[in-house]
Order: structure tokens, then sequence, then C-alpha cells
């Protein structure tokens, strides 16, 4: 028997879609990928060294630093808590580049030395979690928008450099008792300066680091504003926080697990990733319903796809399931020749005594093998009875269940 072909030619077709997918895949992957690359190098060239007193990019603060140095201030970078607590003192200003970055234990840490130092620290832009351990009783007030403002304070500092760029950032509240508020937008300052307990000592709040970066010292009075704020004493530390500095006071009890490190905005970036990738999983799948038989592409002989599925099975080692395949077919064929019903072709009590009718026990008018195959009970064995426990044994059944339709054919 022959399978009719597909008159079309299916497999050249199919590899021509599936290199056109391929293509479009592969093509979208790499739009993303330059695009990501590009942006990140984009913004990596622009803003490397954020903050940073060694850098000269347009975000860096290296002529601020040099402008100190010039005059007799010293310039220390530093990238932990600990040193920067232990650099603490009368004679110098300990200026925190991203507060926002410090957890509790090192924001601790920083709060003690600001208490016992007596020397001048300087938060820029600090956020509302940290405010109630690195200055109690100060609140953000919302932002500034606008970017160049007025003194409107007393403070040396502020009445020297004038108009400067302390907008764009936080705008603060307190309740400090000797507190000086500079730089107002809407009634609240840009800039706060608040005692702290040991004697000559205090805490300055900037809004906004704009007056630090080197593409925007030279603008207005802002590179006077960042020499009085800073320059007051000799030293200078400029503490740089990161992700990778850890709490100087946890021990090993206290170490976190990955998921714990991973910032919290990222989980639920992580969770959108999944659902999208388990959306798209669903949507390119193949076997969502019940299978559909197609015609196949090719010609394919009866006795080739016999001896295919005879290898699958042999295989997987499915004797059992070969059995039942061979058997169920029998049935369904001796149910047709006997005249039993095809829905009791599969019932022993019906099946059984039709095949046993066929052959009268009479050695003189029965051969021996309809002899032997038409006993009820090897009837039963061939067509309801287990599984054969070898490949000899599957092979001598179907060679019976073959000799029974075959005596049952010509009886």
């Amino acid at each position: 028997m022959l399978l009719a072909p597909d008159p079309v030619h299916a497999p050249a077709r199919g590899l021509q879609q599936g290199l056109r997918r391929a293509r479009v895949a592969i093509a979208a992957l790499t739009l993303l990928i330059g695009a990501a690359i590009t942006i990140a190098a984009l913004d990596s060239g622009a803003r490397h060294g954020y903050l940073d007193p060694r850098s000269a990019d347009p975000f860096g603060s290296r002529a601020v630093a040099e402008l100190l140095e010039e005059r007799g201030v010293g310039v220390r970078v530093v990238t932990s808590a600990r040193e920067a607590a232990d650099a603490a003192g009368p004679d110098t200003t300990l200026l925190v580049t991203d507060p926002d970055l410090l957890d509790e234990g090192r924001r601790r840490t920083l709060r003690s030395a600001i208490d016992l130092s007596g020397g001048r620290t300087v938060l820029l832009a600090p956020g509302a979690p940290v405010l109630p351990d690195l200055a109690p009783g100060t609140h953000v007030r919302g932002d500034a928008l606008e970017d160049d403002l007025d003194p409107g304070c007393p403070l040396p500092a502020a009445t020297a450099a004038g108009r400067a760029t302390t907008g764009g950032g936080h705008r603060y509240a307190t309740d400090t008792p000797g507190a000086t508020a500079c730089y107002p937008a809407h009634g609240n300052p840009t800039l706060l300066v608040l005692p702290t307990a040991t004697a000559g000592g205090d805490t300055v709040l900037l809004g906004s680091e704009a007056i630090l970066l080197n593409r925007s010292l030279a603008e207005q009075g802002n590179a006077s504003l960042a020499l009085h704020l800073l320059g007051t004493r000799p030293h200078l530390v400029w503490y740089m926080p990161s992700l990778a500095d850890t709490d100087p006071d946890a021990g090993a009890a206290d170490d976190k697990s990955l998921l714990e490190l991973i910032p919290a905005g990222w989980n639920w970036a992580l969770l959108q990733l999944f659902t999208a990738a388990a959306l798209a999983a669903l949507w390119r799948a193949r076997r969502l319903g019940p299978l559909v038989t197609e015609r196949l592409p090719v010609a394919i002989r009866a006795s080739e796809a016999t001896e295919g599925r005879a290898r699958l099975y042999r295989k997987a080692d499915a004797r059992d399931r070969a059995a039942t395949v061979l058997r169920a077919a029998t049935r369904e064929r001796l149910a047709a020749l006997l005249g039993v019903p095809a829905a009791a072709a599969h019932d022993p009590a019906t099946l059984l005594p039709a095949v046993s009718a066929r052959f009268p026990n009479h050695p003189a008018t029965a051969t021996a093998t309809a002899a032997t195959t038409g006993d009820p009970a090897t009837a039963a064995a061939l067509l309801f009875g287990p599984a054969p426990a070898t490949d000899a044994a599957l092979v001598a059944l179907a060679d019976h269940l073959d000799a029974l339709e075959r005596e049952v054919r010509t009886s």
C-alpha cells in the first residue's frame, strides 16, 4: 500500500519558512542587542565617574577638587563607611555623594561619626528614607523645579556665592533648633545647615549635586558656594558609597542571600520577564489541541511504515504495547469474520465462544493447528493473555495469531 504524496514540495517549503523565521528572529535580536550596547556606551561615556573627584567627564567633579587643592585642602577619596567614619574629625569635612545607597548599618556608623567628630558633614540630595538616621527632624518637601535660586539667608557661604544651581532636586523642612535654611523654592529650602551635638560641627544638606559637577561649576555662583561649603577645613574626605560596601558592624550570622542582595525594583522586573517568557512560550506552543492527521509529504510503503513502527517499539522495549496492538487488530478482524458485532470484538465473553464454535473438537475433522488454537484456553491466552516477557515470545505470539486468523478464514 502506498500513501499518496503531497503534490507540493513540502520539505523545501518548510525549510524556506524556517529560514525566513530564523532570519527575522536573528535580525530582531541583533537590533535589540545593538540598541542596548549603543545606549550603554553613550550613557557610560557621559556619566563615567559620576561625582568622582578624579574624573574630568562632564558629570565628574575633578574641577572642584583641583580648586580645593590649590587652596590647601587635601582631598581623599574613600569607598566604605568605616573609612569615612575613621577619617572624620574636627578639621575634616566629610562629603557623602549618594546617601541613599547607605543601608541601616552604614547610616548608623556615619551618624555616630557626625555626632562625635565636631567637623562638617555634607550630604548630597539625601532622600526621605535616610533622613531619620542622618538628619533627625528633617523631612523632604518635594522637588524644586527651578534650577537657579537666590540665597534668601544670611549664611556667609550663600551670600558670597549669590545665585546658584541648588534647585532641580529635593526641598527640605526641619524642626532642628538653630538650623539655617537657604536657597528656598516655593517656601522650602534646598540647602540646610544643621548644628550637631558636638560644638563646632554641623551637617549640610544640599538638595542637588549640580554645583559640584564639572559641566555646571562655572555657572552662576556654583564654584564659590562649593568652595565655601567644602573648604572650611584643611581636609576633605570624599565618600562615594557603593552597593559593594557592606555593613561594617554586621557579622557572619547576618550574611544575606542572593535574593536579598537584589535591589527591590529588580524583583518586579524579573517577575515581568518571567511572565512575558511564559506567555511567549504559550503563544509559540504547537500542541495546545488534539493531534491532527496530515497527509505525508512523500510516498512511504506500508511495509516500511510497519518496520519503522516495529523498530520504535523495540527501541523503547515496549513489548506490552506491541502485543496489545497485535491482539486488538486480530480481535477486530476475527469479529468481522465470525459475525460478532464490532462493539463486542474486545469482549472475551462474546468473542471466545464464537472462535471455539468454528473448531469442533473432533480430530477427524480438525487439523492439529486448529485444534490447538481453537481450544478455549488457548484462544483466550492468545487474544487476551498477558504481555510476552521476551522478544522471542512476542514473535511467537504474532505467529500464533496469524495461524488462528488463517484457520478461522479457511474453516
